[in-house]
C-alpha cells in the first residue's frame, strides 16, 4: 500500500525568456533537489502565472507526487497521483458493502494526474462555448463553481475529448480502480478518514448520518469545513457521482488488476463511483459502486477527469 506522506511543497518554473522549466504548485511526497518558490496548498496564484498552458515533456517529467497543473484557462485543476498498489473492494465486514465489490483483490496503479475536484459548471460551459459539449450547465450567481450535475456518460466523455484536443494532451475519465485508489488515498477503513461519519462535519449534519447508518458517535463533531483527503483532492465521498470508463460487471471476478478499465462484456451500463448528499451515506464508501445506462439522466451524475502521465 502506497503511504500518502505530506512533504514540502516545490515550485518548477523560471518565469524569465528563453528557458522551458518544470511547473511547481503543489505538494510532493519527495524533497525536490532544485530551488523553487514554496507554495501553500491553498494558493493557486502560481498556476495562473504559469498561463495555463500545456506542460512540456521537461514539467511532465519533473512532476511528483501530489504536484498540480492546469493546462488551460477553463480547463481542471489537476494533481500527481503516485504508483502504488492497493486493496480494491470491500471485505464482507464492512457495514453496507454488497456482493458486487466482491472479491477483494490486489491493484498495480499507475502514476496519472486527477482532477482535484469534480468538473464545475463553469469549467463545463467552457466546451460549450467551444461546441465541445452541447449540455448547457444552467448555473445561478455565485454558483459557478459549485460540480456539474445531470451529465450522461456519452456526455462525459465528449468532454474528455475537448479537453484533449484543446491542450493537445490525452485526457480520459477515470478506470474504476484509479478512482477506489485516489479516494482511498492510502487507507484501507471505508471512507478515508475512517469508518464513521467525516468529523469535520457540523454535529446537526453528523447526528443526522449517525441515525442513517447506525453507528454511535465516539468523539465531538467539530464545525470545520470538509478537508482535503491525503492526495489533496475535494469530494471524493458524497458529493456528486463521477463517471468512470468501465462497463458494469456484478462482481470483480476476473477484473484487471494493472489499473486499467474493465471494458469488455455488456457495455449497456456504465459505473458510478463516489456517492451523492442525497443518498445514504454509505453509497459514498471508496469501495461502493453503482451504475447506470442511457437514456437515464439523474441529478447526482457528474465527472472528474483523469490525465494521462508519461511514466
Amino acid at each position: 500500500m502506497v503511504s500518502f506522506v505530506d512533504r514540502p511543497l516545490a515550485l518548477f518554473a523560471l518565469l524569465i525568456a528563453g528557458f522551458s522549466t518544470p511547473l511547481a504548485s503543489a505538494q510532493t511526497m519527495q524533497q525536490s533537489s532544485q530551488p523553487g518558490l514554496a507554495l501553500a496548498s491553498s494558493d493557486s496564484s502560481l498556476l495562473d502565472m504559469r498561463l495555463s498552458k500545456p506542460l512540456s515533456r521537461h514539467e511532465e517529467t519533473a512532476l511528483r507526487p501530489k504536484d498540480r497543473f492546469r493546462e488551460c484557462e477553463h480547463c481542471p485543476e489537476m494533481v500527481v497521483v503516485p504508483d502504488g498498489t492497493f486493496t480494491m473492494g470491500a471485505s464482507a465486514d464492512e457495514r453496507g458493502s454488497t456482493e458486487d465489490e466482491r472479491p477483494q483483490h490486489q491493484v498495480t496503479v499507475q502514476r496519472f494526474g486527477v482532477g482535484r475536484s469534480p468538473v464545475t459548471c463553469d469549467e463545463w460551459n467552457a466546451c460549450v462555448r467551444a461546441k465541445g459539449c452541447s449540455r448547457h450547465a444552467e448555473v445561478t450567481a455565485d454558483h459557478e463553481y459549485d460540480s456539474v450535475t445531470g451529465i450522461l456518460w456519452d456526455e462525459a466523455k465528449d468532454y474528455v475529448q475537448w479537453l484533449s484536443r484543446t491542450s493537445g494532451r490525452t485526457y480520459r475519465l477515470l478506470s474504476e480502480a484509479e478512482r477506489e485508489y485516489v479516494a482511498r488515498a492510502g487507507t484501507t477503513t471505508a471512507f478515508w478518514w475512517g469508518d464513521g461519519v467525516d468529523p469535520h462535519l457540523t454535529e446537526a449534519t453528523a447526528a443526522d448520518l449517525i441515525a442513517d447508518i447506525g453507528i454511535a458517535m465516539t468523539s465531538v463533531i467539530s464545525a470545520t469545513p470538509r478537508t482535503a483527503n491525503p492526495l489533496g483532492l475535494y469530494e471524493v465521498h458524497g458529493s456528486v457521482y463521477d463517471w468512470v470508463e468501465d462497463c458494469w460487471h456484478d462482481n470483480y471476478v476476473g477484473a484487471p488488476t494493472d489499473g486499467s478499465a474493465w471494458v469488455t462484456g455488456d457495455c449497456k451500463g456504465r459505473v458510478l463511483r463516489g456517492g451523492a448528499a442525497s443518498r445514504s451515506l454509505q453509497t459514498g464508501r471508496s469501495a461502493a459502486r453503482i451504475w447506470f445506462g442511457p437514456p437515464n439522466r439523474m441529478s447526482y451524475m457528474s465527472l472528474r477527469v483523469a490525465r494521462t502521465l508519461d511514466p
